[in-house]
């Protein structure tokens, strides 16, 4: 895996007294931070004069590195520009600590001491800084290009991040815990989207769920296969997976950190390896990009990573519908009518919308676990790029409360979400004369009614829905990989249950 390690300490000494290859402080566009005048003070005024000289203005995310060679102090140090203090927000904040990550790679250091603490974000308090930066330091550490024959890990990369806090440790040892826990599964899930289908199969998204279970005590895995799927009617599932050669799997995570009386978390994260579009072919431009369609999946992996390593105090499942959806001599019909687990029949209009007929077997298999609350996550449609572009991911959901606690995670986790509703009128799109429901309902409004088709199979539950096709990977010749996400929304969701 392409992921250097790195540590995080807190510290309590001053920035002037400190043992690290680098001392990162910030500048504002108002001046100096606290811990920058300090440390002006032992380098004989060098930060002041980089300042009046106007190599830094402290616009945020710029950086200037000084070397001292005067007063008392010989390290290196590392400025940041912060912003002004009202406009400080979460995204800003992540900027800062992208670019002091950037540059302390670049620049060799091996350790750094960050004093960044009095710079202060909007609305939100220390222990979340910490654990943000954390997060955004860790999925720092991962490089993209794995399969190349000249891939390498970076020279020099930062192995150790020192964060001074002037109160209360254990808290920020905590915080800093945590953002590397989700930094970590935010990698893993990174690492999964961007491999080839080739590489990247249903055995080998199996095979990534065992390697969890063998890593940690707490988790525990079973694989079905389409024999097994078969005798349970998963009929819905295996009519995807029917044009492939690759055989379709049916992972199932359970992770134990409650009590045993405790009903689970289930998270149920859509696994197609790669998208053709089935007989429904998708045109050939971009079609490269259909390998990110199991980042539901990933996202589920990267979770169990982060809340294992965490050792949360509840109880999750996890369950990942693993197949591709190939067009060959076998494969599903637009116009053909197959049953589900649940005995519902569909009617699929069209095989690339193939998506919500694998989850709605997985959704139905999993609530035999009788589960508290279901979330699923999924590449589910374009239409939610339309909507929302590439920014948001879009919610649904059965009940208003969960709808609340997703989107209050999703704001403490800096991983935003945005709620679509859900009624009648856009359920009568999902008509069909021959068959219990269609599996589309036209072009109008395609985000929601590929929700109103999971809630037709999940009535008895509390149930969310996550569209994450516009967020779940990023496009472009020089900027095209997976981003992690929403392992932040689901890891601080479940971080918020166990309060």
């Amino acid at each position: 895996m392409s992921i250097s390690p790195i540590r995080f300490q807190v510290i309590d000494t001053l920035p002037q007294s400190t043992r690290s290859d680098c001392i990162v402080v910030g500048i504002t566009p108002g001046g100096l931070s606290k811990s920058a005048k300090q440390l002006n003070k032992a380098c004989g005024g060098l930060i002041q004069k980089a300042v009046k000289q106007g190599d830094i203005h402290g616009k945020a995310g710029e950086k200037l590195y000084l070397y001292p060679q005067t007063g008392t102090l010989s390290k290196r140090i590392l400025l940041i520009g912060c912003g002004k203090n009202d406009k400080r927000d979460s995204n800003v904040w992540s900027k800062i600590i992208s670019a002091a990550m950037t540059a302390l790679n670049h620049g060799g250091s091996r350790n750094a001491a960050i004093y960044l603490h009095d710079m202060k974000v909007n609305g939100k308090n220390l222990d979340w800084q910490l654990q943000h930066a954390a997060r955004v330091m860790t999925n720092a550490t991962y490089k993209r290009g794995e399969m190349k024959s000249t891939h390498k890990k970076p020279e020099n990369p930062l192995a150790l991040a020192k964060f001074y806090t002037e109160k209360n440790p254990a808290n920020a040892r905590k915080s800093l815990a945590k953002g590397k826990a989700i930094g970590e599964g935010m990698t893993q899930a990174r690492r999964l989207g961007d491999l080839p289908a080739n590489v990247c199969t249903p055995s080998y998204l199996a095979s990534q769920a065992r390697a969890l279970a063998r890593k940690y005590a707490s988790v525990r895995t079973k694989v079905l296969t389409e024999t097994q799927m078969e005798k349970l009617g998963m009929g819905s599932l295996l009519s995807v997976a029917a044009g492939s050669d690759e055989p379709a799997k049916l992972i199932v995570l359970e992770y134990k950190g409650g009590k045993q009386s405790d009903k689970p978390v289930a998270l149920v994260g859509k696994g197609v390896t790669f998208d053709t579009g089935g007989i429904s072919l998708k045109p050939g431009a971009a079609m490269d990009e259909m390998k990110y369609d199991m980042c539901g999946a990933a996202s589920v992996l990267g979770t169990f990573s982060a809340i294992a390593s965490l050792k949360l105090p509840i109880n999750v499942v996890g369950v990942i519908p693993a197949t591709e959806n190939m067009p060959n001599g076998n494969a599903t019909k637009p116009g053909d009518i197959v049953t589900s687990m649940s005995g519902k029949t569909i009617e699929i209009l069209n095989t690339d919308a193939e998506g919500r007929l694998i989850l709605c077997d997985a959704l139905t298999y999993v609530q035999q676990y009788k589960p508290c609350a279901v979330i699923d996550i999924a590449t589910l449609t374009g239409a939610v790029i339309m909507a929302l572009g590439h920014h948001i991911s879009g919610l649904i959901s059965n009940d208003d409360k969960l709808a609340k606690e997703v989107l209050t995670a999703s704001d403490d986790a800096n991983d935003p979400a945005w709620q679509l509703p859900m009624n009648d009128k856009f359920q009568r799109q999902l008509h069909s004369n021959f068959a219990d429901i269609a599996n589309i309902g036209g072009r109008a409004a395609g985000t929601i009614t590929a929700g109103c088709f999971l809630s037709r199979f999940t009535e008895d539950v509390e149930w969310a829905h996550l569209d994450i096709a516009g967020t779940a990977w990023v496009s472009g010749a020089t900027t095209k990989g997976a981003t992690g996400r929403p392992v932040p929304l689901l890891t601080q969701f479940l971080i918020n249950r166990c309060r």
